[in-house]
């Protein structure tokens, strides 16, 4: 038997093309690793098997052209913050519960129809993609592959358990606090943030403060920057975008560039009284990708910052004034669990004066930000500041508890999205526990390729830091 699972986005592709494997056959092999994979991850918490089996029939029946697109065929599911014509969509909540499948599909739904891309359900969420964790009420713990009793991080959780354990073969998420780089570096895989600007799909120009952009989660960065290409295509119809180009990734991939010059920090703009202290074991993974720059031809210097002071106050303003308009019936208010309805009450507490000051803080710190790490190629950060917590790590009844909890094991993500700037987590070693950890790489405005290419060369030189999980096997 063929494992398919185990071949890059394009081999699968181009089997697909060749005829040694057809469409229905390959989503039936998927669908196989779904079924019984799936109930110990829970990866995806609608399944529509029937549906990705009509998709496929479609390629029979000349209505997919396998040449539309490097991805087409192959398998992928959306993420359940997504809506998708005919299913549900949960977003993780209780709240939704009952509620009509949607009636058209969103961009990034969308987008995967466009390349040809089969969708065989929805992958778990936490609540309204609030938490850095995916153990939603609603649907259960969605569980890390490498150690079913930890966490798999969020909140696009769901799709990076399912990538780790070979379930699909890579999958869309969306990252507005990290919440694609914090469950790839759970698992073991690899995640993309795009520049904000770039991706037409979801610019981030949507979102409040600019800060939520879709992007992909990945095996490799072959695999990434494979994909990446096709995300990037179509109409961008807003004045603002990334700057420079918006493709090259494969090509970035192949023949990265030489002799850069790496900035590396452990500074977080998250303030002292949070109790943020790294992780040994989180800048060891640092160390490791240093390492491997320097021995790719890099020249890596530590450095540090001075971020505004006001970032804390204003990204919390700004996220909570966004969860107020959180799709929620009032009658079904109380039945959230309790940080969402604390981000969500906190919300509607700020006022339009105070939202707007708090808009021009982080857009300060954007412009600042930048300036101080443009002086380098690229930046390297520490991960997720240690191995992914154990289920129920993050505290169900107190809320603030919470909050804190998420901000203290993921202080180097959410800084990232104010700024608007790329950023990709690659696996760089395992913990003492045997769980994955990784390193951050970010980019100056629309150079995700440049991402790619340094986190090629990171991947060449630790190979040993990728090893599946055994349910992917």
């Amino acid at each position: 038997m063929t494992h398919w699972h185990q071949f890059s986005l394009a081999d699968q592709h181009a089997s697909l093309v060749k005829g040694d494997v057809g469409v229905a056959e390959l989503v039936e092999y998927y669908l196989d690793r779904v079924a019984r994979i799936n109930p110990d991850v829970n990866a995806l918490v609608h399944i529509d098997a029937e549906g990705a089996r009509q998709r496929a029939e479609r390629v029979g029946e000349g209505q997919l052209d396998l040449n539309m697109s490097g991805l087409a065929g192959l398998p992928s599911a959306d993420k359940d913050l997504v809506a998708r014509e005919g299913m549900p969509t949960g977003y993780g909540s209780v709240t939704t519960r009952g509620q009509p499948v949607a009636e058209a599909s969103e961009p990034m739904a969308q987008w995967l129809d466009a390349v040809g891309v089969l969708s065989m359900g929805k992958t778990a969420t936490s609540e309204f993609g609030m938490s850095a964790g995916t153990e939603s009420a609603a649907t259960g713990p969605t569980r890390n592959p490498h150690d079913l009793a930890r966490s798999a991080g969020g909140s696009s959780g769901g799709a990076a358990a399912a990538v780790a354990a070979g379930i699909v073969p890579f999958a869309p998420g969306s990252d507005g606090g990290g919440s694609i780089r914090i469950p790839a570096l759970s698992c073991g895989v690899v995640g993309w943030k795009p520049s904000r600007g770039l991706v037409p799909a979801g610019t981030g120009l949507e979102s409040a403060g600019g800060l939520t952009v879709p992007g992909l989660i990945t095996r490799t960065i072959s695999d990434l920057a494979y994909a990446a290409d096709f995300l990037v295509r179509g109409s961008l119809n807003w004045a603002t975008r990334a700057p420079g180009a918006s493709g090259g990734f494969s090509k970035a991939a192949q023949h990265p560039e030489r002799g850069l010059r790496i900035g590396m920090t452990t500074v977080s703009p998250w303030p002292s009284d949070w109790e943020i202290v790294p992780d040994a074991e989180a800048v060891q993974a640092m160390g490791k990708a240093r390492e491997a720059l320097a021995d790719a031809g890099h020249t890596v210097e530590e450095f540090t910052w001075k971020p505004l002071s006001s970032y804390a106050d204003d990204f919390i303003t700004v996220w909570t004034a966004s969860a107020a308009s959180l799709p929620v019936p009032e009658n079904m208010f109380d039945a959230l669990e309790p940080l969402t309805r604390d981000l969500m009450l906190r919300g509607r507490e700020v006022s339009g004066a105070s939202l707007l000051l708090a808009l021009a803080g982080l857009r300060r710190f954007e412009t600042e930000t930048i300036e101080r790490f443009c002086t380098f190629d690229a930046i390297l950060t520490p991960g997720l500041n240690g191995p992914a917590p154990l289920i129920g790590w993050y505290d169900k009844e107190d809320p603030e508890k919470n909050f804190a909890q998420q901000v203290q094991m993921t202080p180097w993500t959410s800084f990232v999205n104010v700024a608007g700037l790329p950023a990709i987590s690659i696996p760089t070693l395992y913990s003492a526990t045997g769980m994955p950890l990784g390193a951050q790489l970010i980019g100056g405005p629309g150079r995700d390729a440049r991402l790619m290419g340094l986190g090629q060369q990171i991947a060449e030189r630790l190979v040993d830091a990728t090893k599946p999980p055994a349910l992917f096997d």
